[in-house]
């Protein structure tokens, strides 16, 4: 039998060795570039021009730590001193008084590196302290600006490369090093795809998304500061969300196409999302949607007092997944949007904040029932988040086995204070107010007869087995 050997036609060895070697050889090549002008590099340091430099700026170094410790205290002392001045402003200061010796040491270069160009003619023999005084602006620059970012690990990242990007522009490393790292490539595809190119796009993915996220945090809470008047709250969180999700999506977008992706292979990417989300993501979607369409129809919104499935709370966030309810224990319960839509939900303050509550109690057949109906519409008064508009009213809704029953009904206007503490208040004033007019909340009555041994009748006699017939 004949074996045949099968090929893939997208992949072909020989061209993925070629490739291979290719890349090798152009690594190679820019290694010894990049070799070859560190080399340049430290030749240049032994020439006695440039150990003069070294010496001076090294003496600077000194000078600048002296100056630095006398002014330390005094600057200090100053800043201690100042108030009222908005955040921004108070954040610089405190970046400037942290990187207060990386400013003396530049200004002292920079001042040096100009005395010596009008001094000596020869920019050769200035050139290390002018790199210094270049890296000094820069990093000090860098320093000021990413020191305004609030989130630490963002700071951090844009830091360190903004340091290391100047760094290697000034002592003119950086085309060799863009070369070196665009060298570094795999065909994929038919694309090129370098390790530079992976650098940049994540750069600049994070760069674009961190100014996506400055804006969303700006636009939110300029719309937060919109009046309840001019907007509802569920109005509040679907333009939020919006803003968001358009923010995000274009800076994305943005980024993709500043590295030179094309979005036209972005429809394979949506074929299969759309897949994962028919099969794999159907109670995410549920949940996103079902968000969307609460806020719309604003049948909930931040605020609102509800019950569902015996839980009740207000509502103290609407996410895109999930709506937040706290209880009056302290609990927070995340409840996914698509239960709101499926299940029953009470809504205490939908159009109104006014809830009416009924209480049960039951008085002696001996009481006059319409007096009763007058002291019990009056007692829930005296209860302080009793509201005397709509008034409580008394109804006899039985004549009972030892009482005459009432239900007596009233209504609160801030139902986010709590159910049971205002019933059991409106019960203590009902107590005291039956108490005060001699009127008695009975209880059940039973009247037990006990029959003596002699005056049961005698039981039957019980037939022994011998006496039964037997068929």
């Amino acid at each position: 039998m004949e074996q045949q050997t099968q090929t893939n036609p997208l992949v072909d060895p020989q061209k993925a060795q070629q490739s291979l070697e290719s890349v090798q050889r152009t690594i190679a090549e820019q290694a010894e570039g990049f070799w070859a002008t560190l080399q340049n590099f430290s030749v240049r340091l032994m020439n006695p021009w440039s150990a003069y430099q070294i010496a001076i700026l090294l003496g600077l170094l000194v000078v600048s730590f002296i100056v630095y410790r006398l002014l330390r205290p005094r600057i200090r002392e100053a800043l201690g001193q100042i108030s009222g001045w908005p955040k921004w402003s108070l954040r610089l200061l405190a970046i400037l008084n942290r990187r207060l010796m990386l400013i003396i040491f530049t200004v002292l270069t920079s001042a040096t590196y100009v005395v010596m160009l009008q001094l000596i003619k020869f920019p050769s023999k200035s050139y290390f302290v002018g790199i210094f005084a270049s890296l000094g602006l820069a990093w000090l620059f860098i320093a000021v600006v990413t020191g305004m970012i609030k989130n630490r690990t963002l700071r951090k990242v844009i830091t360190w490369v903004g340091w290391i990007y100047v760094t290697l522009k000034i002592v003119g490393l950086w085309d060799r090093a863009t070369i070196l790292l665009d060298s570094a490539a795999i065909e994929v595809g038919g694309s090129h795809l370098s390790v530079l190119m992976v650098l940049t796009a994540i750069l600049t993915l994070a760069a674009l998304m961190a100014v996506a996220g400055i804006l969303s945090k700006y636009l939110t809470s300029r719309i937060q500061q919109i009046d309840e008047m001019d907007m509802s709250p569920s109005i509040k969180v679907l333009l939020t969300k919006g803003l968001q999700l358009t923010l995000f999506s274009m800076a994305f977008l943005m980024g993709l196409r500043t590295i030179g992706f094309d979005l036209g292979n972005l429809a394979l990417l949506s074929g299969a999302i759309g897949l994962g989300i028919g099969f794999g993501l159907q109670k995410i979607v549920s949940n996103l949607v079902s968000g969307v369409i609460i806020l719309l129809d604003k049948s909930i919104k931040p605020g609102d007092v509800i019950s569902l499935d015996g839980t009740f709370g207000w509502i103290t966030q609407l996410g895109a997944r999930y709506a937040s309810i706290e209880t009056r224990d302290g609990r927070e319960y995340l409840v996914p949007n698509e239960d709101f839509i499926t299940n029953q939900v009470i809504n205490w303050t939908h159009s109104s904040n006014f809830v009416r509550l009924d209480i049960d109690f039951g008085v002696s057949y001996d009481s006059d029932p319409h007096e009763v109906k007058r002291i019990c519409t009056e007692a829930p008064l005296t209860v302080g988040r009793v509201v005397s508009n709509p008034a409580p009213v008394c109804h006899i809704i039985n004549f009972g086995d030892s009482s005459i029953d009432f239900r007596l009904r009233f209504w609160i206007k801030d139902p986010t204070g709590g159910l049971t503490n205002i019933r059991g208040n409106v019960y203590l004033a009902l107590w005291d107010a039956l108490k005060a007019n001699n009127i008695e909340i009975p209880y059940p009555r039973r009247d037990v007869t006990i029959l003596s041994p002699h005056s049961a009748p005698a039981p039957a006699p019980v037939p022994s087995p011998q006496t039964l017939p037997v068929d």
